[in-house]
């Protein structure tokens, strides 16, 4: 495969945040007196913007209730910073560090602030690996709409045929096939093989590192 720039989800992709996002979901429902939500629909939130996400949780919620709730997540996220620290899925270090050295562009399109990525980066000692990084800070629509991509492309002034998204949801499918970007799902972040598949992933696989075999690294 022709590849010259790779664009990374984060979440479920890359750092392994499901359990850390539900504990901070749950604690912001408790904080706030909300009804709580179960494990499972508290993950499959994840891919969306925390506003969006409070948003399908709830769907009888203001904009002003969820941007409340945000902020609450948020808070809680800085309380309890060290113990939420989430961690990388396993080789991703290992194959990311791979693509970089033999000249690879990576780069990450994610629903978090790009802040949160970058922390979460740095600690895996993973930040200096990425030439460009699309927070949700970072655009006007959010996934599954393209534009985390097409911006992407058209920061580094690459054509959609050299690119690669890869994603573990739906949502970065979608994102991927409405920039004309070829996609691969991995299946150990939040979606289930047949989810992907419908999706309508190019590539779908189980562990990181196959990845370096579809791309021919």
């Amino acid at each position: 495969m022709n590849a010259k720039v790779i664009i990374f989800d984060f979440d479920g992709t890359l750092c392994d945040t499901r359990h850390n996002i539900i504990i901070a979901f749950r604690a912001t429902m408790q904080r706030l007196g909300l009804e709580m939500r179960d494990e499972a629909t508290c993950a499959a939130t994840i891919g969306l913007t925390l506003h969006d996400g409070f948003k399908a949780m709830y769907p009888d919620m203001s904009d002003a209730e969820a941007a409340t709730a945000v902020d609450t997540y948020r808070e809680i996220f800085a309380e309890r910073r060290q113990e939420l620290i989430p961690p990388l899925f396993p080789r991703v270090h290992e194959v990311l560090t791979r693509l970089h050295e033999q000249g690879y562009t990576l780069t990450i399109a994610s629903s978090r602030l790009r802040d949160s990525i970058m922390l979460f980066a740095r600690e895996h000692g993973i930040d200096h690996l990425f030439s460009y990084v699309v927070g949700a800070d970072s655009v006007t629509h959010h996934k599954p709409h393209p534009e985390p991509v097409l911006i992407t492309l058209e920061a580094l002034g690459v054509e959609a045929d050299d690119a690669l998204v890869v994603g573990d949801m739906p949502l970065d499918v979608a994102m991927g096939r409405g920039a004309a970007v070829r996609t691969v799902a991995v299946t150990y972040g939040n979606a289930t093989r047949e989810e992907l598949e419908a999706a309508g992933a190019d590539y779908v696989i189980d562990d990181f590192g196959d990845l370096l075999a579809i791309i021919g690294a």
